[in-house]
């Protein structure tokens, strides 16, 4: 059975300085091409940070409207084309906002869940620990360089300030992050 620790979910407000510049399709072609063993894992195909996990290209540093779309609908086409390669899915229940993702290539990086502004959940992991762009941030310049993200825009009824973070504590890192839905109103209802 797999055991898992409580991550820390860091709440910040809007940083202009991180992931201010896009990744833009063909620098990650170059990038890839040239990247090495652990970049390939953390931005596979399949992969949470994987700016094709959609089908077509998607820079993840931008928020994506996850909860908007069922998993089976939204990565059908690439699943089948990938053999089913894909592991990262989210489900709505009830209650909660469910995120599950397999994190390749982060074993000995930093993975770190936080909520800014209240609107956006991010996923990221430091790959690279040594950063050699002048600034103490790694998130700001050509943050691909250094590690990874995932920014997801959290639905209007995600009580947000009691989202919790798990990763798994084997070789295989897996995460999952819960948002617990605001309850309606009682005084709402006919």
């Amino acid at each position: 059975m797999t055991s898992y620790k409580q991550l820390e979910v860091q709440f910040e407000e809007p940083n202009p300085k991180k992931w201010c510049v896009p990744l833009k399709e063909d620098v990650f072609v170059k990038f890839m091409n040239k990247g090495n063993f652990i970049t390939h894992q953390a931005l596979c195909e399949g992969s949470l940070f994987s700016p094709l996990l959609f089908g077509k290209f998607f820079d993840p540093s931008d928020a994506f409207p996850l909860w908007e779309f069922d998993s089976d609908v939204l990565l059908s086409n690439a699943k089948s084309s990938n053999n089913n390669q894909y592991k990262v899915d989210w489900i709505q229940t009830e209650t909660d906002y469910v995120l599950k993702a397999e994190i390749p290539g982060v074993g000995k990086g930093i993975i770190c869940v936080s909520v800014e502004d209240g609107k956006v959940l991010e996923v990221s992991g430091q790959l690279r620990l040594k950063v050699e762009t002048g600034t103490k941030d790694w998130r700001a310049g050509n943050w691909w360089e250094h590690g990874c993200v995932r920014r997801i825009e959290l639905p209007e009824n995600a009580d947000w300030k009691k989202t919790e973070a798990l990763m798994s504590n084997g070789d295989l890192k897996f995460l999952q992050v819960k948002i617990p839905k605001i309850p309606p109103n009682i005084c709402d209802e006919p």
